[in-house]
């Protein structure tokens, strides 16, 4: 159970050092290992999840998803969302890492890369784990409509590709915000083959990275096929790295579980989207 804090439940006609404080109780966790290491997998359900008894809702995994890492924004730029009607209601499961270059980056030759992350190169086992564990969990114990979406920023955001590249049924939707594409000398990118179609859509973004970060999106995206669904947003001029996620995630959540709101452009939330978008293939 993830109890965030307090809130007051405001009497009038008693003092207030008598009102009593309430538990805030915002969703669940399940205490698991990987990797030899003990980590958290937080879930919150949507507001309505306990009344629609019959309603089913999509999920949305989110890396880097601990109480002390992202799994906060994440649940705020949702639920933000659906104020606005920009992305579908969902199920948010936060997956803590614990060391993210171990977790979510293949092995390295780069010298430099192999001497300040001397553990990386376990994203395949990690992936397994969420193929064979979380994703089994998950989907037995929550009501969910087959929808499941796989969201990671940086180091995450790489993890999020690779996935998409060697295992893409894993997910029906990707997002990969500000990925990591210049690790290992942009050997994804390299390696990746060309004409790249019938995928998963893909959520790209790119912010103020440059060098080979940079050069590694755009080798990327010249080998997706145009049949293949993807949105790109190109941020470079106004975003940095540091600020990617804040601004992408309610952009990705939009492209990968829209609700066809007519209302989106008229309030701002247009999708940035400089290659694929809507038209090429999401609905």
């Amino acid at each position: 159970m993830i109890t965030v804090f307090a809130s007051l439940a405001l009497a009038t006609s008693a003092p207030v050092t008598e009102i009593e404080a309430e538990p805030l109780v915002i969703g669940e966790s399940y205490r698991l290992e990987a990797l030899d290491a003990e980590r958290r997998v937080n879930v919150i359900l949507p507001p309505d999840y306990e009344a629609e008894a019959d309603k089913s809702w999509p999920i949305i995994l989110q890396l880097d998803g601990g109480t002390g890492q992202d799994l906060f924004l994440g649940n705020g730029i949702e639920k933000w969302n659906g104020l606005w009607g920009r992305s579908r209601p969902a199920i948010i499961v936060g997956i803590q890492t614990v060391d993210r270059q171990r977790e979510l980056l293949p092995a390295t030759r780069i010298p430099d890369e192999r001497e300040a992350y001397p553990t990386s190169g376990e994203s395949a086992e990690f992936r397994s784990w969420l193929a064979q564990t979380v994703l089994p969990l998950v989907k037995a114990r929550y009501r969910h409509d087959g929808t499941a979406v796989l969201v990671g920023e940086s180091a995450a955001g790489h993890f999020v590709v690779e996935t998409w590249l060697e295992e893409p049924g894993l997910f029906t939707g990707y997002a990969a915000i500000s990925p990591s594409l210049q690790w290992d000398g942009q050997a994804m990118a390299l390696a990746a083959a060309n004409g790249i179609d019938g995928r998963p859509p893909l959520y790209l973004s790119l912010a103020d990275e440059g060098g080979e970060t940079e050069q590694g999106m755009y080798r990327l995206l010249a080998k997706l096929a145009a049949e293949q669904p993807f949105c790109f947003s190109d941020r470079r001029s106004d975003l940095h790295h540091s600020t990617s996620l804040h601004g992408l995630m309610p952009e990705a959540l939009q492209f990968l579980l829209p609700t066809g709101a007519d209302w989106l452009e008229e309030y701002g939330l247009a999708l940035r989207c400089e290659q694929g978008g809507p038209e090429s293939g999401v609905e």
